[in-house]
């Protein structure tokens, strides 16, 4: 019994992490109805920009941290300077395969400026796990679960109750309609990459805290893949229940398929499962209908 309460508590803190990933993929779609295929490699910039102020130059812990911040956000603005605001008013198309691109591109910057060695990444949450009773958790991701909550609850105010979050929404709609609104869509397209960028930043730091670094690291992205389009991409609150839903599916087949099967079955549970939901509800759990009049 105690190792099913491990696996489902392990799980709920993965899928949060997940989730946390996703988060990124949500808040740029909610901007742009663009789905950045290039998520991934933010998440590993972020972390060797980390690793280059902390390790290699060897600065402070409360150093290191807003320069990632700083350099993650700029990152982000960049990108959609040069690459994605260029392409306002084109097809959603257009603008999927140019974050294809970027992910090919970023990738390449990243060999280029560090190099594609494998590093330690500095601790940036105690090592030390979370003990309640016999449930043992990382305290790294407890600290992840915390703020993906945080996080979830205050960008999904932002998005619903601010004029500048209902701005984004409105070029996600429609960016035609929101330009003859005085609205800049560039501009809230930027700011939906900033903090994009920024999730990924944060997701760097509970993912990679204490392990190692390389270019592996952007597969959580593909890992969160499915907790994005569970919720529905335009949930960000929802993004908290189907993590979790994810975490735990795959973390007891893990424990209970895996050995059984002899297969590591439990790396695709969360693609089976978010297909089997999909038949059901297409738009996910909580993602928006759209309904068209013809």
């Amino acid at each position: 019994m105690i190792e099913f309460v491990n696996s489902v508590a392990n799980g709920v803190l993965i899928g949060l992490l997940y989730a946390l990933v996703a988060m990124g993929f949500v808040v740029i779609y909610r901007a742009s109805k663009v789905f950045n295929f290039a998520q991934g490699e933010l998440i590993v910039f972020s972390a060797f920009l980390m690793w280059a102020v902390v390790i290699d130059r060897q600065l402070p812990l409360w150093i290191g941290l807003p320069v990632t911040f700083i350099g993650a956000a700029i990152c982000g603005y960049v990108l959609d300077r040069l690459f994605l605001s260029r392409l306002v008013g084109e097809s959603v198309f257009s603008m999927v395969m140019i974050t294809v691109g970027l992910l090919i591109l970023m990738r390449g910057l990243i060999i280029i400026i560090w190099g594609a060695e494998t590093r330690a990444f500095p601790v940036v949450f105690p090592l030390r796990p979370v003990i309640v009773g016999d449930i043992i958790m990382s305290q790294a991701l407890v600290i992840g679960g915390v703020i993906t909550i945080v996080l979830a609850f205050g960008l999904s105010w932002f998005f619903n109750h601010t004029r500048t979050g209902l701005a984004l929404t409105a070029v996600s709609e429609d960016q035609q309609v929101a330009l003859s609104l005085g609205i800049s869509v560039r501009k809230s397209m930027s700011l939906a990459w900033i903090i994009g960028a920024l999730i990924s930043a944060i997701a760097a730091c509970v993912y990679l805290s204490g392990r190692s670094l390389n270019l592996h690291a952007a597969d959580i992205a593909f890992a969160a893949l499915p907790v994005a389009l569970l919720a529905g991409l335009e949930s960000i609150t929802g993004l908290i229940v189907a993590g979790a839903l994810v975490g735990v599916a795959q973390s007891l087949a893990q424990y209970y398929l895996d050995p059984w099967l002899g297969l590591n079955i439990a790396s695709v549970v969360p693609f089976i499962l978010i297909l089997l939901i999909l038949l059901i509800r297409p738009s996910g759990l909580f993602g928006w209908k759209t309904i068209e009049r013809v």
